[in-house]
């Protein structure tokens, strides 16, 4: 937690997440669209079908644009992102799999490099030579797949990692065979939306139901899969983590929430499948597009849920979301936080005030905006200073909950816990005292009054 802090007034969260949910979705189409088109292609080998050909030659530049620009750019951009907002836990994630991500970006460049070369050589090559390539480029994309699911896997459930710092430890983690299974159904699906829905602008009307109706079975298929891995997935979580993100907590019932979306556009996501494959005759275009969004809040909320089952952590049981490790909280309650935390204290003055915010930005500024996201300033509002002293008490209670052999249950499981002094303590007290504006302190009167 010894960085640079890079101070945010959205909050560093919500910029991560928001280039991150555009950089997922749109992987998972590039591998998707890689999969379906290497599949379609082989079977034109067997079967030439003009209007399924057309289709493959018009959607591939759609797969150009979207895996080697947007792809590429995006990916660079959560790097340069998370670098920014979160250097720790990128440290701890590099020196964990360095290997892991420079086996991935080898895959990347080939995937690069077939794409590029598949979409250039239509008509110009081989039959047999233009397939093999886009079998290399859905191959390569795969690859990439695999190789990320272990690591956003270890995220949230380490597994024997955290005994021996093995990499294949980390890597073939719990979650990591059903995430592969969820994500590989969800690629199939948004690859069988969007191409159903560039499918309808085949002028043959019999050739357009013909590739709905195959596009449908594909969705279909997709949605089997990626349902079969989901609920594989919830059932490899670890108790208390399925509990957090099942509303176990009034506080953090949004989790259950997003489970029941999530199951909504699962549900969603199937029957308009099953309508283009059983009735392709019938689909038009309002329904490949509602199609297509169902699949986008069928992947956008599962990786909410695995976001928010992860609270407090960055990695489950090593790192908390702030950056402290949970094998240096004992310490950091004899020494102080800011014994450590040197850059969040660089320019605090001698006043508790002063030292609180330090503290705050060194322990909460990683999740807690001061009047954007998660605002500290509204959620404190109608907080004394007691109760205050008294919460930040018992968070720091949480600790030895969280470092005892097995972890206890803490308290307040969804925060991480405090660390510091009892005069750290006062300091941040202070400090959120004096974010009450005049209006705050009115009303946090009248509801003590009440």
């Amino acid at each position: 937690m010894d960085y640079p802090i890079w101070d945010l007034a959205v909050g560093g969260g919500v910029l991560i997440g928001t280039i991150a949910i555009l950089h997922v979705v749109v992987s998972h189409f590039a591998v998707g669209g890689g999969l379906v088109m290497a599949w379609a292609e082989t079977s034109l080998g067997r079967r030439p079908d003009p209007a399924l050909r057309a289709l493959l030659k018009r959607a591939s530049l759609m797969l150009i644009l979207v895996s080697t620009v947007f792809g590429a750019i995006s990916g660079v951009a959560i790097w340069f992102t998370i670098g920014l907002v979160h250097p720790a836990a990128t440290s701890a994630l590099i020196h964990s799999f360095v290997w892991g991500w420079a086996i991935e970006w080898a895959f990347f460049l080939l995937e690069v490099v077939t794409a590029l070369a598949w979409y250039a050589t239509w008509d110009r090559v081989r039959p047999r030579t233009h397939r093999l390539l886009i079998v290399l480029y859905a191959f390569a994309a795969y690859m990439s797949l695999v190789i990320i699911q272990g690591i956003l896997g270890f995220m949230l459930t380490p597994g024997r990692w955290l005994e021996t710092r093995g990499f294949w430890d980390g890597f073939l983690n719990p979650t990591y065979l059903p995430g592969i299974v969820f994500r590989t159904g969800v690629c199939l699906l948004l690859a069988g939306t969007y191409l159903m829905l560039a499918a309808l602008r085949e002028k043959d009307r019999a050739a357009r139901t013909r590739l709905a109706g195959l596009l449908g079975r594909v969705m279909t298929v997709g949605v089997a899969v990626a349902a079969a891995g989901l609920f594989w997935w919830k059932a490899a979580l670890p108790p208390d983590v399925a509990a957090n993100f099942l509303g176990d907590k009034p506080l953090i019932a949004s989790l259950g929430t997003g489970w029941r979306h999530l199951f909504i556009a699962l549900a969603a996501s199937a029957v308009l499948a099953l309508l283009a494959a059983l009735l392709p005759r019938t689909v038009r275009w309002p329904q490949a597009v509602l199609a297509l969004v169902a699949a986008f809040g069928l992947l956008g909320g599962y990786e909410r849920i695995r976001e928010g089952a992860r609270k407090p952590f960055i990695v489950r049981g090593y790192m908390f979301s702030n950056g402290i490790l949970v094998s240096e909280v004992a310490a950091l309650n004899r020494e102080g936080v800011l014994s450590k935390a040197r850059w969040a204290a660089y320019d605090a003055g001698d006043d508790s005030v002063s030292k609180g915010r330090a503290v705050f930005r060194a322990e909460c500024a990683s999740c807690h905006t001061l009047d954007g996201y998660l605002s500290i300033r509204k959620r404190t509002a109608s907080a004394d200073a007691d109760f205050l002293t008294l919460f930040l008490t018992a968070l720091r209670d949480d600790g030895a909950k969280w470092t005892a052999s097995p972890p206890q249950k803490a308290d307040y499981p969804f925060m991480p816990p405090f660390v510091g002094t009892e005069d750290e303590i006062r300091w941040l007290v202070a400090y959120l005292d004096s974010l009450k504006s005049p209006a705050a302190v009115k009303t946090a009167e009248a509801t003590r009054a009440q």
